[in-house]
C-alpha cells in the first residue's frame, strides 16, 4: 500500500495528516525508547574510553617512574663551556672532573696544489664533459677510461674503491662518484680557487701504518692515479725537501689530559668517562673543571607530575563513580532535537549524561587498589619505606577523596640526601615491587577490563560488550522501523477508503437533490 495514492481529508474535511501523525506518535514510542537507550549506551562507551585514556596516560608515566634514572638524573656545569661541555648519565659519579684539551680532532682533507685550469681567465666548466674541454686543463694528459683507486680507514680497518672516468662524464660526475661511495668522503670543485678538495666526513686518525700512503687518511698511489695526481693536482706527498712529506692536512685525533695525570686520545671531539660524556670545542692552556651533581629539580618535576596525574584521576573518575543519575533528563531523540536550539540541546545532554558510570564496580575496585598501593610499605635496603617519609601524604580533607599532597621541601631534602632510597621506594629492589610497579599492574589490568566493556576507537563493535549491545539495538530499530512503515501505510489505506466512501456518498446525495430539483 506504500505506493497507493493518499487522500488527505478532501471529502470528510478531517486533517488526516495530523490524525495519522498523532496515531504514529503512539506507535513510535517503543522506537523512541530504543533510540534513547542506544544514545545512552554510546555515551557510556565514550565515558569508559575517556577514563581509559587517562589510565593509559598514567600507566605510561608509571613506566617512567620505574626507571632509576628518573630519580638519579645528573646536572653538569663547566668553568669554560666555550671549551668543554658535558652531559652525564644516572650512573655518573658526582664531583669535579678536570680536563685539559691539548688537541682537537679534525677530519683529513687534500686539495689541488694549484689551479687545475690552463688559463685563469678561461676556467673549466665542471658540468661540461671532460672530453669536450680537455685542452682547458692545466695537465690534460688523461684518457677517457682511466681508473684510480682510493682507500680510507675506520675502526674496522681499511676499505677501498676503484673509480673510472667514463665517456660523457663531467668533472662533477666523477666527484659525485667519490662522494656517493662507501668510503666516507666528500669531493667538490671550488670555482674561485680553481681547485678540487677531497675530505673525510668523519674526524680522527685511523691509518696507524705510517708506511701506507705516508699515513694518509685518504690514500692513493699517485703513479697509478694520474687523473687525481696530475690532472687534478692532488698529491699524496711532497719530496721537494728530499724527504717525503704528507700533503694531506688534518686527520687528527683529539688529545686531552684528565685530572693532570691521564693522557687520553679520541677519534672524535667527544669522550665518555665514568658516565660523563665530554664534548671538546677548543684547545685549552689550563684545565677546565666540569662539576656533576644530582638533578633534584628534574626528579621533583617527574614525581610531581605523576602525583598530579593520580589526583586528576581521583577527581575525575571518582566523581563519575559517585555522580547520581538525573532521571528527569533522558537522552533526546532526533525528532525532539529538531525543535530545540543548540544551546538547549547542550544543557539538556549535560544533565542527561550524569551518572553514566555511577557505582561502576571495575572503576571502584581500581580506585581502591591504587589508594592502597600508595599507602603500602615498601621494604628495601633504602632508608625510606613510606611515602610520608619523603613528604607525600594524603589530604586531610574528606572532600579530596584521598588525593595526595607533596611537601616539596621534604621531598627535595630526601632526594638531595639519598636519591637512591627514594628510587627504591618507587622502583623496588630485587623481588620487592615498588609503588610504581604496583600501580602500573593495577592500571594495566583495569585498562584491559574497561576495553572488554567499551573497546577502543579502533575496535570493531563485536569485540566488546557495549558494541554488541549497540549493534543489537540497531538491528531491533531497523526491524521496528519496517513495522512502523507498514502500520502507517495501513492507517493511510483505511483513511483513504473512508474518504472514497464519503466522496461516493456525497456524489449520490447531490444526484438525488438534483432529481428532486
Amino acid at each position: 500500500m506504500a505506493n497507493d495514492m493518499r487522500i488527505g481529508g478532501l471529502a470528510s474535511g478531517m486533517d488526516i495528516d495530523k490524525i495519522v501523525g498523532d496515531l504514529m506518535k503512539a506507535e513510535r514510542m517503543p522506537l523512541d525508547k530504543m533510540e534513547r537507550e542506544k544514545t545512552s549506551l554510546t555515551w557510556k562507551r565514550d565515558a569508559y574510553r575517556d577514563v581509559n585514556k587517562q589510565l593509559f596516560e598514567m600507566e605510561n608515566m608509571a613506566f617512567d617512574m620505574k626507571l632509576e634514572k628518573s630519580y638519579n638524573s645528573k646536572s653538569t656545569s663547566s668553568t669554560d663551556s666555550s671549551a668543554v661541555t658535558a652531559s652525564a648519565t644516572s650512573d655518573a659519579g658526582n664531583g669535579n672532573y678536570k680536563v685539559e684539551v691539548n688537541q682537537l680532532a679534525s677530519a683529513a682533507y687534500n686539495l689541488s696544489e694549484t689551479g687545475i685550469s690552463a688559463s685563469g681567465s678561461d676556467k673549466i666548466d665542471p658540468d661540461a664533459t671532460l672530453s669536450s674541454q680537455k685542452s682547458k686543463f692545466n695537465n690534460n694528459n688523461f684518457n677517457i677510461g682511466d681508473t684510480f683507486t682510493l682507500k680510507t680507514y675506520n675502526e674496522e680497518g681499511a676499505q677501498s674503491e676503484t673509480f673510472k672516468v667514463e665517456s660523457g662524464d663531467s668533472l662533477n660526475d666523477v666527484l659525485k662518484k667519490i662522494s656517493n661511495s662507501g668510503l666516507g668522503l666528500r669531493a667538490f670543485y671550488e670555482e674561485s680557487s680553481d681547485k678540487v678538495m677531497i675530505e673525510r666526513t668523519k674526524e680522527g686518525n685511523f691509518n696507524s701504518d705510517s708506511n701506507e700512503f705516508l699515513g694518509a687518511e685518504i690514500g692513493f698511489d699517485g703513479s697509478t692515479a694520474p687523473f687525481l695526481a696530475d690532472t687534478l693536482g692532488i698529491k699524496n706527498g711532497d719530496n721537494s725537501s728530499g724527504t717525503w712529506e704528507l700533503n694531506e692536512k688534518g686527520g687528527n685525533d683529539a688529545k686531552f689530559t684528565y685530572n693532570g695525570e691521564m693522557n687520553i686520545t679520541s677519534h672524535t671531539n667527544e669522550y665518555t668517562l665514568n658516565g660523563v660524556n665530554f664534548k671538546f670545542n677548543k684547545e685549552t692552556t689550563s684545565p677546565v673543571s666540569v662539576n656533576v651533581t644530582n638533578n633534584v629539580d628534574s626528579a621533583i618535576e617527574k614525581i610531581t607530575k605523576f602525583v598530579d596525574k593520580y589526583n586528576k584521576i581521583i577527581e575525575d573518575v571518582g566523581g563519575r563513580i559517585s555522580e547520581q543519575k538525573n532521571r528527569d533528563y533522558q537522552p533526546l531523540t532526533d525528532k525532539q532535537k529538531e525543535g530545540m536550539e543548540e544551546k538547549e540541546i547542550e544543557l539538556w545532554e549535560k544533565q542527561a549524561k550524569k551518572g553514566l558510570l555511577h557505582s561502576d564496580s571495575t572503576l571502584q575496585g581500581a580506585m581502591f587498589e591504587m589508594r592502597n598501593e600508595w599507602y603500602q610499605s615498601v621494604n628495601t635496603s633504602g632508608q625510606f619505606s613510606q611515602l610520608s617519609e619523603i613528604g607525600i601524604e594524603t589530604s586531610s580533607s574528606y572532600r579530596d577523596n584521598g588525593k595526595l599532597i607533596i611537601d616539596e621541601d621534604k621531598l627535595r631534602q630526601a632526594l638531595t640526601e639519598d636519591s637512591a632510597s627514594v628510587s627504591k621506594l618507587f622502583v623496588g629492589e630485587g623481588e620487592t615491587e615498588g609503588i610504581a610497579d604496583k600501580l602500573k599492574s593495577t592500571l594495566n589490568e583495569t585498562i584491559k577490563q574497561v576495553e572488554r566493556k567499551a573497546g577502543k576507537p579502533s575496535s570493531v563493535p563485536s569485540s566488546y560488550n557495549l558494541g554488541e549491545s549497540i549493534t543489537q539495538i540497531d538491528d531491533e530499530m531497523d526491524a521496528f522501523q519496517d513495522r512502523l512503515n507498514q502500520i502507517e501505510d495501513r492507517y493511510w489505506s483505511q483513511f483513504t477508503q473512508m474518504e472514497k466512501a464519503i466522496q461516493k456518498m456525497n456524489s449520490q446525495s447531490n444526484y438525488m437533490m438534483q432529481q428532486f430539483g
